[in-house]
């Protein structure tokens, strides 16, 4: 479904992405991981088209996609849900997930039901302002408006990452239901290893932009994460 080949990325003068080759299998949940700084938030930007130089390809359904603006490679069926959550201040919830439907291409200005079976508290304070509610809320309703694009694979920046634990347990459930009840390919970067042993098809573990290590989630020993995540 996706592939990048020889994909280097900078920040200004700052080579972030070392000629980097990497394939994404359709329907697959695909985890990203390793220390910060290693590159893993910069190559989901790169994907994305966001702030981001890039050389090489990424090809996205057969499709190079390297010099499609961003608006565009959303309305292909990249979904994301941004480190930070980045909820629009001043906007009710159901306003934030519908910004989100900007990105479709059927037009449809409509909540997938798909949302309020996964997250219900959404569904039951839809005139909130969306910054009012708490981390792991705002968590879902930042995956609520990526849901809204109707993507084919959705890119996840540390999703658990800052949620209070009563609603991590939740989050979790519901990627692994978005990719194995649904059908939805998935990018994860996550730093806790029980999740991505948990949730994860394959894996590739990123150093100083490269991939250091890949494999199936049975080959992500503790050896591995030993030598490219340990302090």
């Amino acid at each position: 479904m996706l592939k990048f080949r020889k994909l280097n990325a900078f920040y200004g003068t700052s080579h972030i992405i070392h000629d980097l080759d990497l394939d994404i299998r359709k329907g697959e949940t695909f985890c990203l991981l390793g220390r910060n700084g290693v590159g893993k938030t910069t190559l989901l930007r790169s994907l994305l088209g966001i702030d981001v130089r890039t050389t090489g390809t990424i090809e996205f359904d057969g499709a190079d996609i390297s010099a499609t603006p961003t608006h565009e490679r959303a309305r292909r069926g990249v979904g994301y849900v941004p480190q930070g959550r980045e909820i629009v201040p001043g906007l009710s919830v159901l306003d934030n997930i519908l910004l989100g439907c900007n990105a479709r291409t059927d037009g449809q200005m409509t909540v997938p039901q798909l949302v309020w079976s996964l997250f219900p508290f959404l569904k039951d304070h839809l005139g909130r302002r969306g910054t009012n509610l708490s981390g792991g809320q705002q968590q879902q309703l930042a995956i609520a408006r990526a849901l809204a694009t109707d993507p084919s694979v959705l890119v996840l920046d540390e999703p658990t990452e800052g949620i209070q634990p009563n609603i991590v347990e939740d989050i979790e459930k519901a990627i692994v239901s978005l990719n194995r009840d649904h059908g939805l390919t998935i990018i994860l970067v996550e730093q806790k290893i029980r999740f991505a042993r948990t949730a994860a098809h394959r894996f590739a573990i990123l150093e100083k932009g490269r991939v250091a290590a890949s494999g199936t989630a049975a080959d992500l020993s503790n050896d591995l994460i030993h030598r490219h995540m340990g302090l």
